[in-house]
């Protein structure tokens, strides 16, 4: 039985009640539009404030003046897709220059290659790996010390997901489906001998897609597959998160947090599931801390303490860098994951095929958790192993890592100096094995 009406996903709000939802988006428009003047005379009253012949530039009055005028720019500024950042990296020794680059695209997403101009050749070919960023209203950037983690020893590749409030309507639908679809046509761009690594919320249809794969027999099924704190069975120690999903359900969610992209966004009139409701949604779970980081930001700002000042503009120009994903791929993973546990179930369908994990057989497991994970709670990412239960014991790991909650298990000192490590001996003997079974034939 079709689960999540994946031939067409639930009905959106233009279809039942469009007086509720159809405005939000705009009204949010109008008023960051309304704040232009305040924030013009903000920025002019700052440089005045800021300016060495201003002899209040250097008293407490003009430093209170100035760090209250950048509190208020950063609070009422939209923030944009921020860069990577990543020029180079050290490979065996050598610091070697890097060149990002598109090697595959569609309206939805690219494929971001870290090409590394190595100065002269590797002795072996290092890992291939393909890292499936979430499209949960981050952009890929967050992955970013991820990526810096794997490039000394890999071959990295990244899906860099689509702002889809940039995206035009005739460019067509965007749903969890269409995800799995992607995700195959990447493994079929790379051309086998690659790893996949998918973070929290990709783990679920990278599974499906593999899935899928196997049970075709593709010859272009990954090496490995790693899944990092992903809602694979949320019925498992459910964090608020999941009980939120299963407590509203898919009617309120459609009712109440899908609108329409206003004018003059490229996606004008798309329905979809806007960053700033996201945003809120992020910023209420730890209201307390954030409100108290501003007030420090005020603080080291009067001081003139820059390190901090740089590390919280840091953080929080990605933090507040949030992205729009389309309604019918926002409703229809709430319903699959969260609502109808459809994958854990054995009920998940793939146009009109089910997704079966346990016709994985060629492709190596790994789990990764963390001990203190307040997004996927502990068990659902374990969870996979039950389900792919065709894998042999001898090549399939599952780790916790301790100390850790859900932004630590990919990011962060814990993850590069104890889970890197263990990703990257897995991947390099899920390989050797394949090349091993492969030479037997």
């Amino acid at each position: 039985m079709p689960i999540g009406e994946f031939g067409r996903p639930p009905a959106l709000p233009s279809e039942t009640s469009p007086a509720l939802t159809t405005p939000m988006y705009w009204m949010y428009e109008m008023a960051y539009a309304s704040l232009n003047p305040a924030r013009a005379m903000t920025d002019a009253t700052r440089m005045l404030f800021q300016n060495p012949l201003n002899p209040f530039s250097q008293t407490e009055f003009g430093k209170s003046v100035t760090a209250g005028c950048e509190l208020f720019e950063r609070t009422t500024r939209r923030y944009g897709k921020p860069e990577w950042g990543l020029h180079d990296t050290d490979v065996n020794g050598v610091r070697t220059p890097i060149e990002i680059r598109s090697v595959w695209e569609k309206p939805f997403c690219r494929l971001l290659y870290f090409d590394r101009k190595h100065p002269r050749p590797l002795r072996a070919p290092q890992p291939r790996v393909l890292i499936v960023a979430p499209m949960s209203g981050h952009y890929a950037t967050l992955l970013r010390g991820t990526v810096e983690a794997f490039l000394p020893t890999h071959e990295v590749y990244i899906t860099d997901w689509s702002d889809a409030r940039q995206v035009p309507l005739a460019a067509g639908r965007f749903d969890l489906e269409d995800y799995i679809d992607y995700v195959i046509e990447m493994f079929h761009v790379l051309g086998g001998n690659v790893h996949v690594l998918a973070v929290c919320q990709p783990a679920v249809p990278v599974l499906a897609a593999v899935s899928v794969m196997e049970a075709d027999n593709d010859p272009y099924v990954p090496l490995s597959m790693t899944l990092m704190g992903g809602p694979i069975d949320t019925r498992r120690n459910p964090t608020a998160v999941n009980n939120l999903a299963a407590e509203k359900g898919i009617d309120w969610f459609r009712n109440n947090v899908i609108t329409k992209v206003p004018f003059p966004h490229p996606g004008v009139m798309r329905d979809v599931y806007p960053g700033f409701l996201q945003l809120s949604g992020f910023i209420s779970m730890n209201r307390d801390r954030h409100m108290e980081a501003h007030k420090k930001l005020f603080q080291n700002l009067v001081k003139g303490d820059g390190d901090l000042v740089d590390k919280h503009r840091e953080f929080y120009d990605e933090y507040l860098a949030v992205m729009d994903l389309t309604a019918e791929y926002y409703l229809q993973t709430v319903d699959t994951v969260f609502v109808k546990h459809a994958l854990p179930k054995g009920e998940m369908i793939h146009r009109g095929k089910p997704v079966d994990p346990s016709k994985v057989v060629n492709v190596a497991l790994m789990t990764v958790e963390g001990e203190n994970d307040d997004i996927s709670g502990l068990g659902q990412t374990e969870a996979t192993h039950m389900l792919c239960s065709s894998i042999p014991d001898d090549r399939r790991v599952h780790y916790v890592q301790k100390g850790v909650g859900h932004y630590g298990v990919f990011n962060g000192s814990r993850f590069k100096s104890e889970i890197v490590p263990r990703v990257s001996d897995f991947m390099l003997s899920a390989a050797s094995a394949r090349h091993r079974a492969a030479a037997a034939e």
